[in-house]
């Protein structure tokens, strides 16, 4: 994968250090982003840098200190507008119960429940291709978690790793079941193809995976996030294959979301009650930290489905 393009003058100026290695970063690091876009595709860069990097990047830069001083400029940034938009509510109760609760009366637009009855074959591709920027890297950001954690919440979470990574069979990894649904649509399933045309509540949800999953200090809110995805994925799963049946698409596809039917509905109780209830258990000041990460996670989907869901209706 190439670097992807800029959104913005801040953008223009890292790609370019990136792509030649200046011997100054001081340049890059006096210019600010322009706007949302232009800080979310800098951060997504220099985040990619920890996965598989860039082919016209050198890997030396993956620990260089001008582009990790810009991470963490942008990372304060990121970090400080998710709490500010991060609306607490009290955990009455056992904490797996009140975690449930809270993803269960968290209110949003459903992009399965339109995908189900109305969208069109033009929306479902759409909508493929902005899920390709995760789903080709499914469960790679929680990955970085495992050594944070003690034994308990470590196991239950490589219970769920292990299912997300095909149970030791190339064939059944999950990022490479969506890929071949992707060939099979006619899209293409290179990693990170398809970045440059991804709105910024994509890169934001991206990135909030990238910022709890890469520091230590955010484990809970790592764990809180998966346990969010995984505790709304099981019926949303089901919408969409449904909505693809309806619609004709290839069995590839279909076949990607029946398989997070029954998967999700496993691995969200692994992921409240046996992953975050576990941390919780043993580190009762981590609570607050796993309801930011859910609190997160359910509403950068809500802010992505009201954006797409207001352009496909108007």
């Amino acid at each position: 994968m190439l670097a992807p393009k800029a959104r913005g003058r801040l953008g223009e100026v890292l790609l370019e250090a990136l792509r030649n290695e200046p011997a100054s970063w001081h340049n890059v690091l006096d210019v600010a982003p322009e706007h949302a876009d232009d800080l979310q595709l800098c951060l997504w860069a220099l985040y990619e840098l920890h996965y598989r990097g860039f082919d016209d990047v050198s890997d030396a830069l993956e620990w260089h200190p001008g582009p990790l001083t810009l991470r963490h400029e942008l990372e304060l940034r990121f970090e400080a507008e998710l709490r500010e938009r991060y609306r607490p509510r009290p955990l009455d109760g056992p904490f797996a119960d009140a975690l449930f609760s809270l993803v269960a009366h968290h209110e949003g637009p459903s992009l399965a429940a339109y995908v189900q009855r109305d969208a069109g074959v033009d929306h479902v591709l759409e909508l493929l291709r902005m899920r390709s920027v995760y789903h080709l890297k499914e469960s790679d950001p929680v990955a970085w978690v495992v050594p944070r954690l003690s034994t308990v919440p470590k196991a239950a979470l490589m219970e769920l790793q292990f299912d997300e990574y095909g149970g030791g069979d190339p064939n059944k990894v999950h990022a490479q079941l969506f890929a071949r649904g992707l060939e099979a649509c006619g899209l293409r399933s290179e990693y990170g193809a398809y970045l440059d045309e991804a709105p910024v509540e994509v890169l934001e949800q991206n990135n909030a995976m990238s910022l709890f999953g890469l520091h230590r200090r955010h484990r809970g809110a790592a764990l809180g996030h998966l346990a969010a995805f995984e505790a709304t994925s099981s019926m949303p799963s089901r919408r969409l294959a449904q909505g693809l049946e309806r619609l004709g698409l290839p069995a590839q596809m279909i076949a990607y979301y029946r398989e997070h039917v029954e998967a999700d509905a496993v691995h969200e109780q692994l992921a409240v009650r046996l992953i975050c209830g576990a941390l919780v258990d043993e580190d009762p000041a981590l609570a607050e930290d796993v309801t930011f990460g859910a609190f997160t996670c359910l509403d950068l989907e809500a802010r992505l489905a009201t954006r797409v869901l207001g352009e496909w209706t108007t």
